[in-house]
């Protein structure tokens, strides 16, 4: 009997250590304490080996909804045909290529398909560095790229749990408006937090560097949902180029129409805003591994002259573009961009209504089907409820049979993110829970929190 076969004989018992003995004893598992074993999805909603159903709003990748049978049939249809070396003439790619380029602004025209949004944020960076001859990266403080040693070093939020900050990395403040240094009663913050950036990058001239690359997500998730404020990445981006860099747009979570009203989260910004480089990774293949890197002529064309030859085996393969080209599709005909915003919408007003009747509720934020609200002990001081919004998270799962996580320095923001389909419905009922729970906490009260922030 093989390995693999006593693993599943066991599994309902030890489900959580052989994870650890025989996967990868770094990861944190969803719901550790007890973890959940999900056989089947579909649309919103996973089911577990007990046939228990449970709203999904963690999963941002199965953009279009789980098991979209159109993105299926695309796949198998596909394989049943080719896959091969995307280094082989074939017209997926170029199909593909052309219908992201009618989505994003002209100059942005030359795509470098990949596997995954690592893949994707480590080639930006080699892009950048190529192309102006410098090494220095600006970066968010808490910002997350990516699991590669590349991005490890320009990602906060894991490099002061490591080796910490590299000579050539610079930390921006992140640009929030509710807990940061500037904040929504400031006249102007997106033009306060450029700033920052214009500060630091004369900084780094002082030094006798000079600067590759500001590096960011579009809307930072992992930082905390954060919405940046208007003008700040247009007045960043010109300060970043007057120094010889360039701005790179990490869509890697809000791409493809997750904010509704644009299809790019970095539109967000304004029609006259353009970065130089743009990343996309989790939602491209609905969860089949395919992610991509844009940029300009320019860039590319630097790139191209260095002499080394580029090339990526399974990126762009045949099958991977044919997803690719079925997820784009399933968005249009299924008019996903309005569902995010009307139902988006709907939901940040029921949040923003339950703000009213829960004081622990201190901001509500988001944009589309990117959305998020801040626990915090005190509204004055704007303290995090840390542990308060682990509680109601894990009690959503147990009681409700939602799931949904919390992101934010503090781990403090509770974060939706749910696949494209998610209904009005769906929003009712996600907030009515939320309101039972914290209700139940005030009337009993129940105080989690500990002075350890």
């Amino acid at each position: 009997m093989t390995r693999g076969v006593n693993t599943f004989n066991v599994w309902a018992d030890n489900a959580p250590k052989l994870v650890v003995a025989l996967a990868w004893q770094s990861c944190r598992l969803f719901y550790s304490d007890d973890p959940v074993k999900i056989v089947r999805a579909r649309g919103q909603y996973l089911y577990d080996e007990n046939g228990k159903r449970y709203l999904d709003c963690i999963s941002n990748v199965q953009h279009v909804g789980h098991c979209h049978p159109s993105i299926t049939k695309a796949a198998a249809a596909q394989m049943d045909l080719l896959n091969t070396n995307s280094r082989f003439l074939h017209d997926n790619i170029v199909l593909y290529a052309e219908r992201l380029a009618a989505t994003l602004p002209e100059r942005l025209c030359v795509f470098y398909f990949v596997n995954s949004g690592s893949e994707a944020n480590d080639l930006a960076l080699r892009l950048a560095q190529q192309y102006t001859q410098h090494e220095d990266v600006i970066v968010l403080d808490h910002a997350y790229h990516g699991h590669l040693k590349s991005l490890i070093d320009i990602s906060p939020y894991k490099f002061r749990k490591l080796t910490g900050q590299k000579e050539w990395v610079h930390v921006a403040p992140l640009p929030d408006t509710y807990s940061g240094m500037y904040r929504e009663d400031h006249p102007n913050p997106g033009q306060a937090y450029a700033d920052t950036v214009k500060d630091l990058i004369e900084e780094v001239h002082r030094k006798g560097r000079k600067i590759s690359a500001f590096f960011a997500e579009s809307l930072p998730s992992v930082g905390g949902q954060i919405i940046l404020p208007h003008g700040y990445s247009t007045k960043v981006a010109e300060y970043v180029r007057s120094a010889g860099g360039v701005f790179v747009a990490d869509e890697v979570q809000t791409g493809f129409g997750r904010l509704g009203s644009h299809f790019w989260a970095f539109q967000q910004q304004g029609e006259s805003f353009c970065p130089d480089i743009v990343t996309m990774g989790k939602p491209m293949g609905n969860g089949h591994p395919l992610a991509c890197v844009a940029t300009t002529e320019e860039i590319a064309g630097a790139f191209t002259a260095n002499g080394v030859e580029y090339f990526n085996t399974f990126g762009g393969n045949p099958v991977s573009c044919a997803i690719g080209l079925a997820v784009l599709d399933v968005i249009e005909k299924e008019d996903l961009r309005g569902n995010a915003t009307r139902v988006g919408a709907h939901l940040k007003d029921l949040l923003t209504k339950l703000q009213t009747r829960h004081r622990i509720i201190g901001d509500v934020r988001g944009a589309g089907l990117f959305a998020g609200i801040e626990l915090v002990k005190d509204r004055e001081k704007r303290t995090p409820a840390t542990e308060t919004a682990a509680l109601l998270v894990k009690r959503l799962k147990e009681e409700d049979k939602i799931c949904i996580s919390t992101d934010g320095p503090w781990e403090s923001v509770v974060k939706f993110k749910p696949p494209m389909c998610f209904s009005m419905e769906d929003a009712d009922l996600v907030v009515q829970c939320i309101d039972r729970i914290l209700t139940d906490m005030e009337t009993s009260d129940l105080k989690p929190e500990k002075e350890d922030i």
